[in-house]
């Protein structure tokens, strides 16, 4: 299937007239770009165009209901941390746009966690696995922890909190924070910490603090549901955030800045003109512009993008898709321009994007642990008709014995989920 489709084969598809396609366009729900061999007409993007014609299909039975709160966009966790209003999200009812012009980590844990006293992230004797800092080492050093991990269950949440804070500084100084000795016993801020240990000086560290807090959460995503999953089962504190992490490293989840950063890799050996006309002209979608929960732009990255100074070439290389595609930076480009105008570490926008939402990822830990109930969908088999258990014996038998097939039904249906 081709990667963009013209407007009259994403008509058919969907089998609705062109306005229609356009306003399906217009909110978001189909991508869509100039045509790179006749401007006055637009291509849209063949997968969403394929996903619309699945739901379309997909009928209000009960089952299919079911398959679409996992697969589809029906709401299926009820959480008081994160929504959005107004194309902005907003955590525990705050702007966190606004929040982000002078809040710290440290602010957005106690705000999301709920806790009573101001969270500090704690970085006293930390153990950290591997002789240099990044992603293996933080993901290992989680695991080491995790594998000797208490239950959540019976646990209050200040217990949860204090061991929560260790578990964030300790993903931080696996990713390159480092404190100098101090008299004081409070630690500095989490963001001077990464400044420090990625040669920043101050303004450098503002740059991250404001990264960091818009970073900090963004609702239901697939890695908050894996670690609410986690989570329900009774699992250690350290065991839900592996859980997270581990969903979060995905290319098109938390990884996706590193795509990103492939793409400027090209535009710093080539220049922006050649990079850009290279994807539009191989229909190839540029990561990192657009996001389906913000047709009109993602205002994360514009409250990041506008307090950077980004190399010429980057910035060149911005405008150029906006002004072709119609489609604006989203947070991972701006995370990818930070990383690029610092010159931080090559991993660092992951590192940014993960540290920060480990907070949100422990605050969904923690909302779901008092819930009290174990995340547990059904499946729906798919597979080879089921052998059978044993023909009967005579007929007076085969007219007592339900068939396989109401057997199979009852079982289903009787079952006890583990």
């Amino acid at each position: 299937m081709p990667n963009w489709i013209t407007l009259t084969e994403a008509a058919r598809q969907l089998g609705v007239q062109a306005q229609t396609v356009y306003a399906y366009a217009s909110r978001g729900n189909i991508a869509v770009m100039p045509d790179p061999h006749d401007p006055r007409k637009s291509l849209y993007r063949a997968e969403d165009v394929a996903s619309l014609c699945r739901k379309k299909q997909v009928g209000r039975k009960r089952e299919a209901l079911a398959a679409g709160t996992i697969f589809g966009a029906e709401p299926c966790i009820y959480s008081s941390i994160t929504t959005f209003s107004k194309g902005r999200p907003y955590y525990r009812g705050r702007d966190s746009i606004a929040m982000a012009q002078s809040a710290t980590l440290e602010d957005v844990a106690t705000l999301l966690w709920n806790a009573r006293a101001d969270v500090t992230f704690e970085a006293a004797d930390v153990r950290l696995h591997g002789d240099e800092r990044g992603r293996e080492c933080a993901f290992t050093s989680l695991a080491a922890i995790a594998a000797r991990g208490h239950s959540t269950l019976g646990r209050t949440d200040t217990a949860l909190h204090v061991e929560a804070g260790r578990l964030v500084a300790i993903i931080a100084h696996a990713f390159g924070a480092r404190s100098e000795p101090s008299a004081n016993p409070t630690p500095p801020p989490l963001h001077e910490r990464l400044a420090l240990g990625w040669g920043q000086g101050r303004e450098g560290a503002e740059l991250i603090r404001r990264a960091m807090v818009l970073v900090a959460d963004h609702e239901i995503t697939s890695s908050a549901f894996a670690a609410r999953i986690t989570a329900s089962t009774g699992a250690s504190l350290p065991g839900c955030l592996l859980t997270g992490l581990a969903t979060l490293s995905g290319p098109l989840h938390g990884d996706a800045s590193g795509r990103v950063r492939a793409v400027f890799d090209d535009v710093g050996r080539l220049g922006a003109e050649p990079v850009v006309a290279h994807h539009l002209q191989s229909a190839i979608p540029i990561p990192g512009f657009g996001h389906h929960l913000y047709p009109d732009g993602d205002p994360r990255a514009d409250a990041l993008l506008e307090v950077l100074d980004p190399p010429a070439e980057l910035a060149s290389f911005i405008e150029k898709v906006v002004a072709l595609t119609g489609l604006k930076p989203n947070i991972d480009v701006a995370l990818a321009t930070l990383a690029a105008q610092l010159k931080l570490p090559r991993d660092a926008s992951f590192a940014l994007f993960a540290t920060a939402r480990c907070v949100g990822l422990l605050a969904h830990c923690i909302e779901q642990l008092r819930v009290g109930k174990v995340i547990r969908p059904r499946g729906r088999y798919t597979g080879p008709a089921l052998e059978d258990a044993g023909a009967p014996t005579s007929a007076e038998e085969n007219a007592k014995t339900p068939d396989a097939a109401t057997l199979d039904k009852n079982r289903l249906f009787k079952s006890v989920a583990r």
